[in-house]
């Protein structure tokens, strides 16, 4: 829960509360959706008038991290400058992680993945027996493009319940979104601390590193992962100037920082799909100033506003795209994600449920809670289903029986559930573990096999 505070050393912001251990409840945010921001968790610490003057404040570093080409057009550059305390380049040198962990991937190829044109579903995937953090409990399940060519995406799920403990993690290949399903994330980062609750989404850029804490204990979610490019608010078009996600609704981290000396802190990174390690002596979590509008940022789905038809037709998924990744192709994503909330359904003569659609997308979705609209059963929490571009899918056939028979077209409420997608343009392939994982729905299909012709050329048109 958020609320408004007049404290802090920015002069004011918002307050994440019911913290407890090392966390405290006046956890500082600002608000906005690239905005140029600026913090400092010591008062003087941010430089005035340059960001990278001869000796800066209390004898930091400046270090810049850029998100974009430095030539890049002004509206779409990203970067911001840190103030620390020691400079990121002071470690020693990577070596690959030992134990290697063979379930990530940052490139997809014949050699490491297949194609199915297959409904795939996949049950929730039970927490760890042993001790198991965010690292090692991260998996792909699926993916298209390559992290060395700039072009794709991956997705994830991840199951852990294990506190990362002197120990950062960092994607050198892409933004990572992540959606928590079970458990809060206390996500520490160079900019500053987050609180994440299921229902609400992070987003960490590429190159940040950061370092995830699990308040509850254990806690399982999804990743998407995109190669190239970043997320940014969907164009609203014809809806105008409001609606959906709006931009103040975005938090982003206030500055905070550690000043600890150990010898062993380790670096995990992601680079090209493999995991590199490297040790050094202090916290990389020793940003004392910062500013810029390349930043981690968080965002509760409860704040998104849905947009519904008001007389009849079911509207299009892409009218609940909350972020989008895109592709150099106008109109067309690399990666949208999109949300289905709670929300009223009034269309008259309308098939309400999501319609039967063959999508030149791909689409990978997952519950969060509840029961998503257009399957009765076997689509639980923490489960997640894939239908690739131009395989078949909707509604099972209990949901088809149960809304022909409606009858009267009141209005209808969905509620009690939250439901999202991550949708593309580019095919995926699907790793080799996901398809063997004991999780795997194999009887997936049979959730249409009762779907019986209603058709008779003699009843002018209606239902038998």
């Amino acid at each position: 829960m958020l609320n408004i505070s007049t404290g802090g050393c920015d002069g004011g912001g918002l307050v994440a509360d019911e913290h407890s251990g090392g966390w405290p409840k006046d956890l500082q945010y600002m608000s906005g959706f690239g905005n140029q921001f600026s913090s400092e968790a010591l008062p003087g610490s941010l430089p005035e008038g340059q960001n990278n003057p001869l000796v800066c404040p209390f004898g930091l570093y400046a270090e810049q991290i850029s998100g974009t080409a430095f030539t890049v057009s002004r509206r779409l550059n990203q970067r911001s400058w840190l103030y620390r305390i020691r400079p990121s380049v002071t470690h020693e040198p990577f070596q690959p992680r030992k134990p290697h962990h063979d379930r990530i991937l940052g490139e997809f190829n014949k050699g490491n993945c297949t194609f199915t044109p297959n409904q795939l579903r996949w049950k929730p995937v039970d927490f760890p027996e042993i001790p198991t953090d965010f690292v090692d409990g991260l998996y792909t399940i699926c993916g298209a493009g390559s992290s060395f060519l700039r072009h794709g995406y991956a997705i994830h799920m991840y199951a852990a319940n294990k506190s990362m403990d002197g120990c950062a993690f960092c994607s050198a290949d892409g933004d990572f979104l992540i959606v928590p399903q079970v458990g809060r994330l206390w996500i520490t980062t160079e900019c500053g601390r987050l609180q994440v609750s299921p229902g609400e989404i992070v987003v960490v850029p590429q190159g940040f590193r950061f370092s995830v804490s699990l308040p509850d204990g254990p806690s399982r979610g999804y990743v998407a992962e995109v190669f190239g490019t970043h997320f940014q608010l969907p164009d609203l078009g014809p809806i105008g100037a409001n609606g959906l996600a709006s931009p103040r609704d975005f938090y982003v981290p206030t500055a905070w920082y550690e000043n600890d000396s150990r010898l062993d802190y380790t670096i995990v990174q992601k680079f090209g799909g493999e995991l590199f390690t490297a040790t050094q002596e202090f916290s990389p979590f020793n940003v004392v100033a910062w500013h810029g509008n390349y930043v981690p940022y968080k965002y509760d789905l409860s704040k998104f506003c849905p947009y519904n038809t008001v007389s009849f037709d079911h509207g299009d998924p892409s009218i609940n795209t909350v972020l989008t990744a895109p592709s150099d192709k106008p109109g067309v994503a690399l990666l949208d994600f999109v949300v289905f909330p709670p929300r009223w359904v009034v269309a008259e003569h309308t098939f309400r449920p999501p319609y039967y659609h063959r999508n030149c997308m791909s689409e990978f979705m997952g519950l969060i809670y509840g029961k998503y609209e257009a399957k009765a059963d076997g689509f639980l929490p923490g489960g997640a289903t894939l239908h690739a571009c131009m395989t078949p899918h909707g509604p099972d056939s209990k949901i088809y029986e149960r809304e022909i028979s409606r009858g009267e077209d009141t209005p209808q409420k969905i509620k009690d559930t939250l439901a999202f997608m991550f949708e593309s343009a580019l095919l995926p392939r699907t790793c080799h573990w996901s398809l063997e994982s004991p999780y795997r729905d194999a009887d997936y299909y049979h959730c249409w096999s009762g779907l019986k012709s209603h058709f008779s050329a003699d009843d002018g048109g209606r239902l038998v």
